[in-house]
This record gives structure tokens, sequence and C-alpha cells, in this order.
């Protein structure tokens, strides 16, 4: 038994819930991944999973197991990376999730820069404006804009985006241009953003002279997905609260318009965030880094391109 391949097949199969995505995170077929914890339980002399039909069950020597294992995983991925230091060493697959809209105006922009640094790591790049789950969907990290709640995670601050409220020429056209927030009230369309996570309208938030105002309204249309929010606003239907770096374009163009520009939103912060326990590879690891170089800038609306 190749005990190494052993521990990464269990501790795989913890994180991913079950075989079959634990088996496609490994390349492995899913009858070598469930031999080799079969053999690896063998070798211990009890039993770390519970399996049936439908689901797979850590038992508490398994919880303990997966706790030392992934300590010692850890340990021999610093131990390479010591001696690992070449750019070029950096291989394998990441598997990243993001938003929409930063998928296509950060962070797939920069990506040429970084598969130059590092031609031997592979990219599957999840785009949705949706959590998902780190652990169970086998990714290796996401990058997130605002608020995050989850402990379980590891977040690191990468940047944070400059805010517009704007509106296509059409629509302040037939509507008015408010000259202040509360004006909002008074007949305006507003195109709402809608968390994926809880179905709730993200509200309109002003920022002047350290003074906030918060502006909930009955949206006329709520948008779940960044892109398709974007392209309501460009299509006529109301204003948007938008980051800088995606608006920037069809502002030059006047395609959009800001307004309440002395009531700029509050600047919108970002993370790349990845699991707690499981062990942080060496191409996540100059991933991470180089995204702490690249990123900021770029989202602030200062970086090239």
């Amino acid at each position: 038994m190749d005990q190494l391949l052993a521990m990464r097949a269990f501790t795989r199969v913890v994180e991913s819930g079950n075989f079959t995505r634990a088996a496609d995170s490994l390349d492995m077929p899913n009858a070598t991944m469930s031999k080799l914890v079969q053999e690896l339980e063998a070798h211990l002399g009890v039993r770390l999973l519970l399996r049936t039909t439908r689901k797979v069950t850590v038992t508490p020597e398994g919880q303990d197991y997966y706790a030392k294992a992934t300590r010692i995983l850890n340990d021999l991925e610093d131990i390479d990376s010591s001696f690992n230091v070449a750019r070029s060493r950096a291989r394998g697959n990441l598997r990243i999730d993001v938003g929409g809209l930063t998928a296509r105006d950060v962070l797939i922009p920069l990506l040429p820069d970084f598969m130059g640094r590092y031609p031997d790591i592979r990219i599957d790049l999840g785009v949705a404006d949706r959590s998902v789950d780190l652990i169970s969907d086998n990714v290796d990290c996401v990058i997130r804009g605002g608020a995050l709640d989850d402990s379980s995670l590891v977040a690191r601050h990468i940047g944070d985006a400059v805010m517009v409220t704007c509106a296509a020429p059409a629509y302040l056209k037939q509507y008015g241009v408010p000259a202040y927030p509360e004006e909002l009230k008074n007949g305006h369309r507003l195109v709402s953003y809608v968390s994926s996570q809880n179905g709730r309208a993200m509200p309109f938030r002003f920022e002047r002279d350290g003074a906030s105002l918060e502006i909930k309204l009955e949206h006329r249309i709520g948008i779940n997905e960044s892109n398709a929010h974007f392209g309501a606003a460009m299509a006529g239907l109301g204003i948007i609260q938008t980051f800088m770096h995606s608006a920037s374009p069809a502002l030059r163009e006047g395609s959009l318009v800001e307004i309440l520009a002395k009531w700029r939103p509050p600047s919108y912060p970002f993370h790349v965030v990845y699991p707690r326990n499981r062990y942080l590879t060496y191409r996540l690891r100059v991933f991470i880094d180089w995204l702490l170089e690249c990123f900021p800038a770029r989202v602030h609306g200062i970086g090239p391109g």
C-alpha cells in the first residue's frame, strides 16, 4: 500500500463527501480510490468511513485520523515547497471560483501574466455569482466580495473596489438626474443586485464627508447575476450600483453616466478564501501571492487594460 497516497485519498473523500468527487479531484478511478481507503483501514485496524449508497459518514476514529493526516500532508507540502522554489516548478490543477463580473473584468484580463509565470499550472475556473462549498465541491479557493461570515474558512484581503452609481442616458432623459440620494424615492427605477445566498436585494449605499446613507426601496427589477445586472443598466432599465472597474469603459463611451458622484458608495472589499484544514499546495500559495501582487490595482481601477 502507498500510505501517503492512501492518506491523500482518505482526506479528499472526507473533504468532498463522496468517493466519486474525491476520485475526480485526484484524477484516479473510483475503484482505486475505494481500494486505497480500504487498505488504509485494514492497515490501521479501524473503520474510518461508514459507506451507504447515499452518503459517506466519517467515524470518530476517522475524524481523529483526518485531523492528524492533514497536518502531516501540510508538513510534507511545506518541505516540498522549501526545495521547490523555482517558479517553473509550480504545477498541477487549480480549481478557482469567482463571480461573473469579477471574472470578466479583473481576473481573466490578468491571467495571461499568471499563466506566463507558471506554465505548468492548469486552471479550472468556475464562474457564477453563487456560493460554493469549497470542501464538497473540491474548490481550492474562491474570490469573493463583500462581508464574509464563515469562520471555518481562511480569508485573505486582496483589494477594495471603487463603486459607482450609474444609469443609461436614455433612462436619465426619461426620469431625470437625481441631485441627492433621497431623490431616488421620487419615482426612480432601481435595478437591484439580489444575493444568491439569501434572495435579498442589496440596498443602495452612499457616503459623503464621513456620513453614510442607505436607501431601501422596492426595486423595479432584481437580478442575481452580475453581468446581467450590469446589462440591465446598459439597456436603460434603471439605476445600478456597480464596480468602477467594470463601468469605466461604458462611462468613457457615454453609454452609462455616473450620477450622485458626490455620494459615492463605500468601497467593496475582495478576499481570496480557502478551507482552513485542507493542506495549502505550493500552486495555491503562488496563486494567492500573485493575487496579492496584481489584484489590488486592477480592482481599484488603476491596473492595465
